[in-house]
């Protein structure tokens, strides 16, 4: 199939650059002036729920009728996401008891734990415990953490990440390179299948690749989530996290060795073992629902209307704050994700510009990504287009502020063939691309192409790269860990000419443009590779 696609892409390259016209150039003009704009205190942060949030959305339906590009969803540019914010108040401790022995966490400090739930209260007495290994239900793998057990009522407790993490061997999974049965979303959502009343994750830096102290930002805050009223699913009572120290003590208080059990989940016999032990604890819950928008304008293709390439941005960032050292608490957002909702501005006026292109283009600029990409959540769940007529996603988060780069690096290499795509036309622009740099982060999961992904749609995700065209690699990685040090989710975040340097980012939306131009106009239909765990949804409904 790849030689295939190769063959397909060098076809139409050929014929493409047999046309009369060249594709548009973009320059910084096209992109400056509305991540300036985009960044700006006016906008306040582009915090859905807020000023901000109408603000944002009335700027961009704006520019797209500007563009003369038609409204996304039907006679309208924007789709209501209806969503529900809900701020869990544990208890301060939670009570574990094993025979005659007792173990009191306390909140914060030794666990973290919210819920999905909107009842005003909930508790949990004497629910049991069952340790359920790295909670993964994987077919392709020949691997289920749940066998020969239920769950229904207990609270399973499972590691972080998936088996492969730090063995080295890339057949178990995919070694160090995180599958989505890693990811954190993954535990909860497989414990909801299962049954159970609630789920911790053991806590451990290494393949959580973040500290403790990211998962303690969510105690008591209010967390959004899809409001799902009138077609409602179960729910944990709780999600949460416990550390590494109290999940040793849980395990030593059961008979179990951590090192002897770690082993033993790595494997795919494994079987979840009971823990022999309760645990009780309760929350009140706080729910509040409100509508946010995502906002979508279309351009019709010229021959095949009914097949649709989607790009993505999402507008959203982190609004009014805690104020920095200097007093600034507006968490401007510029570099994230003024910067790539300015790409898709520039690159919805650049389709529009050149000839109309055989199939539709439509640009999706979407909310709430900074709170768990409901935005994209919500269209994948309710897609205004059909997956099954959405050739791919083209997803934009972050444009590169540093200078020219002879690279890109690709987000979850090995996925799906649009990175073949990707390298043919970074070889005609004299560039290359390579692997992410940290895959056990798992960020082809962290962002909104991954809800494409999730029903099937080959999604495209590539980060900047590191390789400065004058300076070279070890540059580029001081100004990328000098950004997440500094201005990363900050109020530093903020459009500064004197720091900033677009002429990178021109090179990387010409790029994206160039992908997107060429399926626009191609009748290629790009799928998964072999070894994606996106694969089989897509086989399930394409023919």
């Amino acid at each position: 199939m790849k030689n295939q696609l190769i063959a397909a892409v060098l076809i139409g390259a050929t014929l493409w650059s047999c046309g009369t016209k060249e594709p548009y150039q973009f320059k910084v003009a096209d992109l400056e002036p509305s991540i300036q704009k985009l960044a700006s205190d006016e906008f306040m942060g582009r915090m859905p729920f807020t000023e901000g949030e109408e603000i944002t959305v009335n700027y961009l339906e704006a520019e797209f009728k500007n563009m003369g590009l038609e409204p996304g969803n039907g006679d309208s540019y924007f789709q209501d996401v209806p969503m529900v914010s809900i701020q869990t108040i544990p208890a301060s401790t939670m009570t574990i008891q094993s025979g005659t022995e007792s173990l009191e966490l306390e909140g914060l400090k030794d666990y973290v734990i919210w819920t999905q739930r909107t009842d005003p209260e909930l508790s949990f007495e004497d629910a049991e415990m069952v340790f359920a290994g790295f909670g993964i239900v994987a077919p392709e793998y020949g691997w289920d953490d749940y066998k020969n057990i239920d769950v229904t009522g207990k609270i399973v407790v499972v590691l972080v990440n998936d088996p492969g993490f730090g063995t080295e061997d890339v057949s178990l999974f995919k070694g160090n390179t995180m599958t989505y049965y890693g990811r954190w979303t993954y535990k909860y959502e497989e414990a909801i299948r299962q049954g159970a009343l609630g789920c911790l994750i053991v806590h451990n830096t290494i393949p959580a690749g973040y500290g403790f102290n990211v998962v303690q930002n969510n105690w008591n805050s209010p967390k959004l989530f899809l409001d799902d009223r009138g077609k409602e699913g179960y729910k944990l009572a709780f999600e949460g996290w416990v550390t590494l120290p109290v999940a040793n003590k849980l395990f030593e208080m059961a008979g179990m060795n951590e090192r002897e059990m770690l082993a033993k989940a790595r494997k795919a016999d494994f079987q979840p073992v009971p823990m022999n032990m309760k645990a009780s604890s309760s929350m009140k819950v706080n729910a509040t629902y409100s509508t946010s928008k995502n906002v979508v304008a279309k351009l019709t293709g010229a021959e095949q209307p009914d097949e649709y390439i989607i790009y993505t941005a999402h507008w959203d960032h982190l609004g009014i704050g805690k104020p920095d050292e200097t007093g600034d608490s507006i968490y401007n957002g510029a570099l994230d994700n003024a910067s790539g909702t300015a790409a898709l501005l520039a690159l919805a006026n650049a389709f529009k510009t050149d000839p109309t292109p055989k199939r539709s283009v439509v640009f999706l600029s979407v909310t709430a990504e900074e709170q768990g990409l409901w935005g994209s959540a919500y269209y994948a769940q309710n897609p205004i287009y059909p997956k099954e007529k959405t050739v791919a996603n083209i997803n934009m988060d972050g444009i590169n502020p540093y200078g020219k780069m002879k690279d890109v690096s690709i987000i979850g290499v090995g996925q799906s063939e649009m990175e073949d795509l990707l390298n043919q036309e970074l070889e005609k622009l004299g560039r290359y691309s390579a692997p992410e740099p940290n895959p056990v982060a798992g960020y082809y999961f962290r962002s909104d192409h991954f809800n494409f992904a999730k029903i099937g749609i080959p999604a495209l995700y590539f980060g900047t790269g590191i390789d400065h065209f004058e300076k070279g690699p070890e540059y580029g990685k001081e100004l990328q860990s000098n950004y997440t040090a500094q201005y990363y989710h900050k109020p530093s975040d903020e459009y500064d000419p004197s720091r900033w340097n677009l002429d990178g980012a021109v090179d990387d939306v010409q790029l994206l443009y160039n992908v997107g131009k060429y399926l626009a106009n191609s009748s290629l239909w790009p799928g998964w590779k072999a070894t994606s765990e996106f694969k089989s949804i897509r086989d399930s409904y394409m023919n």
